[in-house]
């Protein structure tokens, strides 16, 4: 997969620049997983390596969340970055059953998903995460549900914002389609406090149409999971997707 680099290539697919840590390239397509029973096991290593497969053939960036059990095996199988569904504002100890930031880096992960609407965090736990994902070079996703959450979380300086409207998570119904504005807002919102900072967009992204407007809305990628995990075909849907970058 053909990837621009400000000074070294990693074998991840990913960019290393001097003060800037590690970066994804974007336009992207991050493909969570979930809890699915179609990405159990067996299925969600095939997920992978088919997401790595359709990013190399055709020069498109991907990334994936695969379920929290399998993200180290996983991440030591692809070459595409992975990321952590999930992390709990914990330093390392006493906390069973917690996610450590520490713990994603060394099982091979990017970063994380932060505060996704199956598993919100309160403020402060966002605020802790990204401080401790910057400190160990570790990337962030933080989704959002509206425009004025997603310009709030831009002033905690994520790696990216991914703004889902949760009510139309999982529906088909994508929200570059039903509701634009909500897209260019976020992106005009958070780029006034942060620059820098990536938009993603989520919410019933299904196809290459859905993604080729997030894009044209301004959005620097799109988040999704059942398009493709639940899809009869996922290949053919995720090569639907891609066409739309």
């Amino acid at each position: 997969m053909e990837m621009m680099v400000a000074e070294e290539r990693s074998e991840e697919g990913i960019e290393i620049g001097a003060g800037m840590g590690v970066k994804i390239e974007t336009p992207v397509i991050v493909l969570n997983e979930k809890a699915y029973a179609e990405s159990m096991g067996e299925k969600g290593f095939e997920l992978a390596e088919m997401c790595e497969e359709v990013a190399v053939e055709k020069g498109v960036n991907i990334a994936i969340c695969p379920q929290q059990v399998e993200l180290a095996l996983i991440a030591s199988m692809v070459n595409i970055p992975c990321f952590a569904q999930h992390v709990d504002a914990v330093e390392p100890g006493s906390h069973t059953g917690f996610i450590t930031l520490e713990s994603v880096k060394e099982a091979g992960a990017k970063g994380s998903l932060v505060n996704h609407s199956e598993h919100r965090l309160k403020i402060a736990e966002i605020d802790f995460i990204i401080k401790k994902a910057v400190s160990l070079n570790l990337l962030t996703i933080v989704c959002t549900n509206n425009v004025a959450v997603s310009k709030a979380v831009a002033e905690l300086k994520p790696y990216a914002i991914a703004v889902e409207p949760p009510e139309l998570i999982g529906t088909g119904r994508a929200v570059s389609k039903v509701d634009p504005g909500i897209i260019e807002n976020t992106v005009k919102e958070v780029k006034q406090v942060d620059e820098g900072s990536i938009v993603l967009c989520g919410a019933g992204v299904t196809n290459g149409e859905d993604v080729r407007a997030a894009i044209e809305l301004g959005a620097d990628g799109v988040l999704l999971a059942s398009g493709v995990v639940k899809a009869e075909d996922p290949r053919a849907a995720l090569l639907d997707l891609v066409s739309g970058l």
